[in-house]
């Protein structure tokens, strides 16, 4: 039974940075077996994260490259995959994806209440353990009109200068809202063209079915529409190549709601800031308490005050506040995260005891 290709498959993804964690009762096997089929889990479990022509990966296994080839293709379009540059420049490369986030987050298309239960099901027998692992996949930024004009911010800090430097925009559905909705456990927060990709090569996402292109006007908009409905901006744990602004809430998200049911503090890498109360200003309102996700507020007498351990710099607050009394400050003791998702993986399987040789 072990040796399935849906069991090699989830081993290899498991032996990726990222992380995959087994479960007692084969929940990972099944929400594999929906997302694909036996060749396909049988070809991904064979493949590297640097990406691979069709004939390197061919004559690495033996497959007959003509249907090889094709099923490749398959496979990026059902997102099982990631498709680019091969890293040998001969043409286009294919390479494993983790699952998260990777694969999940490619089913947004083909999400359905089956899936959803799958995840869930998944998501309470094992994800925790993954969240647990350091460094973490995600970090939070800050809301842009929560962080003081005299404060230095710097580019990879920045939502607006994450989107300026970007080439090409686009949004998607939030997949981990669409998800609790389909397993009837909605939350209030908007699950329609709210998150965001983005590109370094103009019109990336033109002719892309799942995301609708914006341009960098409408891409700002999204983040001030995301921040108006009290989300919090995630990206990648990582300075350079940032491709997507996840704008999360601790009721869906898969990473915050480790936070919120799972109990885990440290799942995301918080933000360079932490919230700040000038007391001449505060009168004590509380209306800032039902925007803090992560309960690091509580009024102390006729002030509010902020709990700094449970506290990410979101800043979401911030802007909610009707006296503009809050705002962040740099926290003194927030390292600067790995300069490259590469730097960020060689850390993680540090972390982890992996062998990176044996995956790239």
């Amino acid at each position: 039974m072990s040796a399935t290709p849906y069991h090699r498959f989830a081993r290899r993804l498991d032996a990726l940075p990222n992380g995959f964690p087994a479960t007692p009762d084969g929940a990972e096997i099944r929400l594999l077996e929906k997302i694909c089929d036996p060749e396909e889990a049988d070809l991904a479990a064979d493949l590297r994260l640097t990406l691979e022509t069709p004939a390197e990966i061919a004559a690495r296994t033996g497959r007959d490259p003509k249907p090889l080839r094709k099923l490749l293709k398959s496979m990026a379009r059902k997102g099982v995959i990631k498709a680019g540059r091969a890293a040998s420049g001969s043409g286009m490369g294919y390479g494993l994806l983790p699952f998260v986030v990777g694969i999940y987050e490619m089913q947004i298309a083909r999400l359905d209440a089956e899936m959803a239960q799958l995840f869930e099901d998944y998501y309470q027998r094992a994800f925790g353990s993954g969240l647990m692992m350091q460094p973490s996949v995600h970090r939070v930024i800050p809301v842009q009109e929560s962080v003081r004009v005299d404060m230095e911010i710097r580019p990879y800090e920045n939502a607006a200068e994450i989107v300026q430097g970007a080439q090409s925009w686009g949004v998607v559905d939030c997949i981990c809202r669409k998800q609790k909705l389909l397993i009837d456990d909605p939350c209030e927060h908007p699950v329609e063209d709210i998150c965001m990709v983005l590109g370094e090569t103009p019109g990336l996402f033109d002719h892309t079915p799942a995301v609708k292109a914006l341009s960098k006007r409408e891409a700002l908009g999204t983040l001030e529409r995301a921040a108006e409905a009290g989300l919090v901006h995630s990206v990648s744990n990582n300075q350079q190549g940032l491709w997507y602004i996840c704008n999360c809430c601790t009721c869906s998200c898969g990473v915050l709601r480790g936070i919120a049911q799972l109990g885990i503090a440290n799942v995301v890498a918080r933000a360079a800031f932490v919230n700040t109360v000038n007391e001449d200003i505060c009168i004590g309102c509380e209306d800032c308490i039902d925007d803090c996700q992560f309960g690091a507020l509580a009024l102390d007498g006729a002030v509010m005050a902020v709990n700094q351990q449970r506290c990410v710099g979101c800043g979401v607050c911030v802007i909610k506040c009707p006296e503009e009394a809050m705002s962040l400050i740099r926290r003194a003791d927030v390292a600067p995260p790995p300069l490259t998702e590469t730097d960020w993986q060689i850390e993680r399987a540090r972390v982890r005891g992996i062998d990176m040789d044996r995956i790239r």
